[in-house]
C-alpha cells in the first residue's frame, strides 16, 4: 500500500481529518489537560461520542449519526 500524501503542510488530502483532529483539540484537550494517558484515552473516547451523536452541525443541523442515516 502507498499512503496518498501531498506535499509538507497541504492538508487538502485529508481535509476530513485535520477539521476533526482541530475540533477535537480546540473544544477538548485544550479546555481541559489531561493529566495522564488513561484521562486523555477517556476524555477522547467520550468526546468522539458526543461529536458523532449529540453535536448538531451548524450547516447541517444534523448530528454526524442523523446525516449518514440519511443518506443511507
Amino acid at each position: 500500500m502507498t499512503p496518498s500524501m501531498s506535499r509538507r503542510g497541504n492538508c487538502l488530502d485529508n481535509a476530513c481529518a485535520e477539521t476533526f483532529f482541530g475540533t477535537l483539540k480546540s473544544e477538548c484537550i485544550y479546555r481541559s489537560k489531561p493529566l495522564t494517558y488513561a484521562d486523555a484515552r477517556r476524555m477522547i473516547a467520550d468526546y468522539i461520542q458526543f461529536y458523532n451523536y449529540d453535536r448538531i452541525q451548524l450547516n447541517t443541523e444534523l448530528t454526524p449519526y442523523e446525516k449518514r442515516c440519511q443518506l443511507a
